[in-house]
Formats: C-alpha cells, structure tokens, sequence
C-alpha cells in the first residue's frame, strides 16, 4: 500500500543543524524546520544574535525545541564541537543545512590573497567541514539529508564584484555532487538549492545600487526579487520523506532566471 502523504513533510521525529541560522536565509529555513516539527539547533559567531534568533523561531512555530551554539565554521575543531553536543544532548543528527556564507564584493583585480582565502574559507571550507563532521555521524546511523546553500552564481557570472562568490558557490555544487554519490551506499542525501538575488543584508550592497538593481531584476521572467521565506519550502521539501529519491541535486530558487 502506498505512503499516505500528509505526514510525508512531518519532521516532528528528526534533528537539524542550521548553520548561518541567526539572521537572513539561514533563520528562515531554521524557523520552517521547526515549524514541521523538527528539534532545530541554529549556530552562527555571535550569541547574541542567536538567543534572539532562537527565541524568535521558537515563539513563532510554537515549538520549544530550538537551542543554539556559537559556531565559526571555518574552524574544524569548533565544527567537531558543534557536532558533538548535538549527538551528545539529541542522540542524532537528521538534518544538515549550510547556510553561512558571504560575499567580498571587489573588482578581480583588487583581489587579495588574503580576501581569496577569507571568501573560500567562508563558503567552501565551511561546508566541507560541516558535511565532514555531520556525515560521520549519518554514516553511524545510515541514513541523513544535507543541505547546502549554493547561487545562480556557481553557474552564472556577473559583470563585477563576484569572482570569490562564483568561484566558491561553483564548488559548493560539486561538494554536493560527490559527497551525494559516495554517500548513496549510506542512504544519505545531499542537495543544494541555489538562489538568484535574495533581499537580505549580502546583498545590501547590490540593491542599493539602483540602475544595477533593476538591470538584474529585468532578467528575473517572475518580476520580483527573492526573499528568505522563498526558499523555505525547499529547505522543508529536502530535508523530508517527500524527497527520499532525489540526491545531488542543485535546485535553482531563482524567479525563472536560469531558464534563459
């Protein structure tokens, strides 16, 4: 007999780690996590932020399973940390979704090494680490869904400002990939969705910039720019049993701008 579906998005039983999950895309995904029920532990750098993110999410889903950890990604001892205290307080680890990033908006050629590196440390090396130390453990119990936050910009260049961003998010896709298929023995599924222009603070700098702004949105065929809430349901759809045959995907979140 087939799966009856209205459970098929229920989360109530997994645990998720969102990294970035303090402010912008990665609040937004850890806030629809929780509100399927799933227990939701969002890291960032600064605590602050977090206690207010945590208590947000919590209050708005109604859901008093949501807690949070200081986090700096890029280091690997403070990513085993991260790891550890989930396994060691939930058990397990359901979920994975990368949501920290940046951007370091400079002209190619005023790119220094020293930039290069903060920018792949930030958006590559992270998720890397993250999937690393998170994968051991869905390895442990066979079976996990990762979540990583690539851009139409793996794919797609940009008149300006944008080498590092390309350059990372491009690798973000075959991080993906690879862990997707030498993981499938271990029934863990890896994806990654890929925004166009979401309205938060990253990019700030590019929609202030008016006639550059709308010369964007022109290529958008849905008219608008994205916000965080946008990518939500898809976050929800790959991290649940609606989506247990998809792995090494890359799902453009994007108004229809790849389609031309």
């Amino acid at each position: 007999m087939p799966q009856l579906f209205k459970s098929i998005f229920d989360l109530s039983k997994k645990v998720a780690i969102v990294t970035g999950g303090s402010g912008g895309l990665g609040k937004a995904a850890a806030l629809a996590l929780a509100d399927y029920g799933a227990s939701v532990v969002i890291s960032s750098r600064h605590q602050d932020a977090l206690d207010n993110a945590s208590r947000e999410i919590s209050e708005e889903t109604g859901n008093h399973h949501v807690s949070s950890k200081t986090c700096d990604v890029t280091k690997e001892e403070e990513v085993k940390d991260l790891v550890g205290d989930v396994v060691k307080e939930h058990g397990r680890i359901d979920i994975l979704a990368n949501f920290a990033g940046m951007n370091i908006p400079k002209p190619a050629e005023e790119y220094t090494l020293e930039d290069w590196q903060k920018i792949v440390n930030a958006n590559s090396t992270s998720v890397f680490l993250c999937c690393r130390e998170a994968g051991k453990e869905m390895i442990k119990q066979k079976s996990g869904k990762i979540i990583n936050v690539s851009s139409v910009r793996s794919e797609y260049a940009l008149p300006r400002n944008y080498l590092g961003y390309c350059a990372t998010k491009a690798s973000v896709n075959m991080i993906t990939k690879q862990l997707a298929c030498e993981w499938a023995k271990f029934n863990i599924l890896v994806n990654a969705v890929a925004p166009t222009v979401i309205e938060t603070p990253l990019t700030e700098h590019l929609l202030k910039d008016q006639k550059y702004a709308e010369t964007l949105k022109a290529r958008i065929p849905l008219g608008r720019w994205g916000v965080p809430e946008d990518l939500a349901g898809a976050v929800v759809f790959l991290s649940s049993e609606a989506s247990n045959f998809i792995t090494g995907q890359i799902l453009f979140i994007d108004g229809g701008v790849t389609i031309w």
